[in-house]
C-alpha cells in the first residue's frame, strides 16, 4: 500500500492504461467476431490480387448500417467523360432512412473518360477505377444535408456531455495547477507521460470502429486505399483524389495491410489509425516543448490537454479526416523554426504543402524566419530541401503525365470551392454568406477579393510583429495569427482549416507563457469543436440563416483573433525575452 501511495500518479495512470487496453482489445475482437457472424464478403481489387472487406454492405458493431452500403447503393457516372453526376443506385439501407445520393445533394463526381458511365453502378470503395483528373467533389452544406453522405447522428448527446465535462475537468485542473495545489512527485515522468498518453490511443481506437463517420469522405479514403494499393503511377489517372501525393503514401500502406484477410474487419479503424495515432504524437510533441520552460505538471497538462481534447477526438474519431495528421507535420515545422533548424522546418513544411494545400499559410512564417538570418545560404539550402523533398514525394505518381500535373492538381483543388464560405463559422458566415459565390458583391467588393485583402493584411501583420520581436519563438505566434486570421476573414474556408489552431496556441504558451494564450487554446479548441460539431450533426444551412452556434462562434472567432494580435503587440516590444511571464506553476519554496 504505501508504494501505491508513493507513486500514485503512476498508480492511477496505470489503471486507467489497463481499463482502456481492455476495451480497446474488447472492442476490436467484437468488430472481428462482428464481421465473421455476418459473413462479410471480401472483393478481389484491380487485378492485384488483394481482397478488401465487403463491410459497405455488413453491418458495423452495434447492429448499424455500415457507413458505406456498396450493395444498395453506387456512383453512377457519365459516359465520355464530363461531370458525372453522384446518384444513388438504390435504397438506403432502413438504418439509415435516407434517400439515395443524388446530384440534387450539391455533390459532384468528375469523371474521366476512362469511367464506364452507361448506367454502370459502383459501389463506393470498390476496386473498379474512379476516373477524374483529381477535381474532386463538392460536400453537402451539412452532414445530414446530402442523404447518406454525412454521419449517421449517432453519439452526438455522448459527444456533447464529453465535452462539458472535459471543460469543467480541464478548467479544475489549470486552477489547481496556477494556485499550485497539483504536485506529480514522480521522478519518473517519460513514464508517466507514456502511460497518459496510452491510455488515451486506447480509447480512441476502442471507439473507433463503432463510430462510422462522415461517410463521404470514408467513402473517398475507402477507394483512393484501395486504387493506391494497386500502384501509384497512375493514381491520379484512375482516381478522383484531389488530395496532393504525400497521404497517398499512408492510403497506399493501408490498402496493403487491408488486403491481409486477418485485418479485413478492421478497415475503418485502418482509416482513422493515421490520425488517431497523429494526435498522440502532438500531444508528445506539446509536452517536449513545454518540458524545456515548464514544470513537468505544466506540460503534463498541455499534453493531456490535445490528447482529450473533444475538438481533437471528434475531428479523427468520429469524423475521420486526417487534419491531425497535417497538424502534426505542421507542429513540427513550426517548433523547428523556433529552434532556428531552418533545413527540417523547410523540410517538414514542404511535407505538410504536399499533404493539404493549406500548408501553403504556413509558408510565409519561413520567410520571415530566413529574411531574420539576413544571409543567403539559409534561402539556397531551404529552396534546395524543399525541391528535393517535392520531387522524391511527387516522383513515383508521375510516371506519364504532363510535368505541370501537380500545378493542374493544386489549382484545381484551390478552386474547387468558389464560395464566400464553405460551412466556416467566421466572418462570412456570419454575413450569411455559407455556400453564397465569392464572386458576389459585398461593399462594392466581392467576396473572394475580401478574402486576398485580409489574407495579405495578416501576412503583413504576422511578419513585421515577427521581424520587430527579434525573437526566433515568434514563429509560434505568426503561424497562429496566419491561420486564424486566414480563417476568420478570409473567403473559401472550410469548417475544419482552423484546427492546428488549438496545438499552435499551446506550442506558442509554452514560450511566451502568457496566460492569455491558453485563454486563446481554450476558445479555439470550442470553435474548432462547435464548428465540427454543427456540421457533423447536420446543424448547417445554405439558405443564410444565422443559427447560434454559427453566431456566437464566429464573434468568438473574430474576438480570440483581436486578443491574439494585442499579445503579440505585447511580446514583440519584448525583445530576445519571451518568457517574462510568471509559469503557470509557482516555483515550491
Amino acid at each position: 500500500m504505501s508504494l501505491i501511495k508513493n507513486h500514485k500518479w503512476l498508480a492511477a495512470l496505470t489503471l486507467a492504461l489497463l481499463i482502456s487496453l481492455g476495451l480497446c482489445v474488447y472492442s476490436l475482437a467484437q468488430v472481428s467476431d462482428g464481421a465473421a457472424g455476418s459473413g462479410a464478403f471480401t472483393r478481389q481489387s484491380g487485378g492485384a490480387g488483394a481482397y478488401f472487406r465487403g463491410g459497405e454492405s455488413g453491418e458495423l458493431p452495434g447492429g448499424r448500417s455500415g457507413a458505406q452500403d456498396g450493395s444498395t447503393r453506387g456512383w453512377q457516372g457519365t459516359a465520355g467523360g464530363g461531370s458525372g453526376a453522384v446518384s444513388g443506385a438504390g435504397r438506403e439501407s432502413a438504418a439509415d432512412g435516407v434517400d439515395s445520393l443524388s446530384a440534387a445533394s450539391g455533390s459532384r463526381y468528375s469523371s474521366g473518360e476512362g469511367q464506364d458511365g452507361a448506367g454502370q453502378s459502383m459501389a463506393p470503395g470498390s476496386s473498379q477505377n474512379m476516373a477524374g483528373s483529381g477535381a474532386g467533389f463538392t460536400r453537402p452544406s451539412g452532414m445530414n444535408g446530402g442523404a447518406g453522405f454525412g454521419s449517421d447522428g449517432q453519439y452526438g448527446i455522448a459527444l456533447a456531455v464529453y465535452a462539458a465535462l472535459f471543460a469543467g475537468l480541464l478548467g479544475a485542473a489549470f486552477h489547481s495547477a496556477s494556485t499550485g495545489r497539483l504536485h506529480v512527485n514522480e521522478s519518473r515522468r517519460g513514464l508517466v507521460i507514456g502511460l497518459l498518453l496510452a491510455a488515451g490511443l486506447c480509447l480512441k481506437l476502442a471507439a473507433a470502429p463503432w463510430i462510422s463517420g462522415y461517410r463521404g469522405d470514408i467513402r473517398f479514403f475507402t477507394t483512393w486505399a484501395q486504387t493506391a494499393a494497386d500502384g501509384l503511377g497512375a493514381f491520379y489517372e484512375n482516381s478522383s483524389s484531389d488530395y496532393p501525393p504525400l497521404y497517398m503514401y499512408i492510403l497506399y500502406a493501408t490498402g496493403k495491410i487491408v488486403a491481409l484477410p486477418q485485418v479485413q474487419p478492421f478497415f475503418l479503424t485502418l482509416i482513422k489509425l493515421p490520425s488517431i495515432l497523429a494526435d498522440a504524437v502532438t500531444a508528445f510533441l506539446l509536452y517536449k516543448a513545454a518540458s524545456r520552460y515548464l514544470r513537468f505538471e505544466t506540460a503534463f497538462l498541455i499534453a493531456g490537454f490535445y490528447m482529450f481534447n473533444p475538438a481533437v477526438l471528434i475531428n479523427a474519431t468520429f469524423w475521420g479526416q486526417v487534419d491531425s495528421f497535417f497538424t502534426m507535420i505542421v507542429v513540427v515545422s513550426i517548433f523547428a523554426m523556433t529552434r532556428q533548424k531552418l533545413g527540417w522546418a523547410a523540410f517538414f513544411l514542404t511535407l505538410s504543402i504536399l499533404m493539404k494545400p493549406q500548408g501553403i499559410i504556413y509558408a510565409p512564417v519561413l520567410l520571415f524566419a530566413l529574411l531574420r538570418t539576413g544571409k543567403p545560404g539559409p534561402w539556397l539550402k531551404a529552396a534546395a530541401i524543399a525541391t528535393v523533398t517535392t520531387v522524391i514525394v511527387a516522383l513515383p505518381f508521375s510516371p506519364g503525365t504532363s510535368p505541370l500535373w501537380l500545378y493542374q492538381l493544386y489549382s484545381g483543388t484551390v478552386n474547387e470551392y468558389p464560395y464566400a464560405s464553405v460551412n466556416a463559422f467566421n466572418l462570412f458566415g456570419l454575413l450569411g454568406a455559407n455556400y453564397e459565390n465569392s464572386a458576389s458583391p459585398l461593399l462594392f467588393l466581392s467576396y473572394h477579393v475580401w478574402g486576398l485583402i485580409f489574407i495579405i493584411a495578416a501576412t503583413l501583420l504576422s511578419g513585421w510583429l515577427y521581424l520587430r520581436s527579434r525573437s526566433a519563438a515568434f514563429a509560434s505566434l505568426s503561424a497562429l495569427l496566419l491561420i486564424s486570421g486566414v480563417f476568420t476573414f478570409s473567403s473559401s474556408m472550410h469548417e475544419r482549416y482552423l484546427f492546428p489552431a488549438a496545438a499552435l496556441a499551446l506550442l506558442a504558451y509554452t514560450r511566451f507563457q502568457d496566460k492569455r494564450l491558453l485563454w486563446l487554446a481554450f476558445g479555439l479548441s470550442a470553435t474548432i469543436f462547435l464548428n465540427t460539431y454543427a456540421v457533423y450533426y447536420g446543424y448547417t444551412s445554405r439558405d443564410g440563416h444565422i443559427g447560434f452556434l454559427l453566431f456566437f462562434s464566429a464573434l468568438l472567432n473574430i474576438a480570440l483573433c483581436i486578443l491574439l494580435i494585442k499579445v503579440m503587440l505585447d511580446a514583440s516590444r519584448r525583445r530576445g525575452a519571451p518568457n517574462v511571464e510568471p509559469a503557470l506553476l509557482p516555483e515550491r519554496l
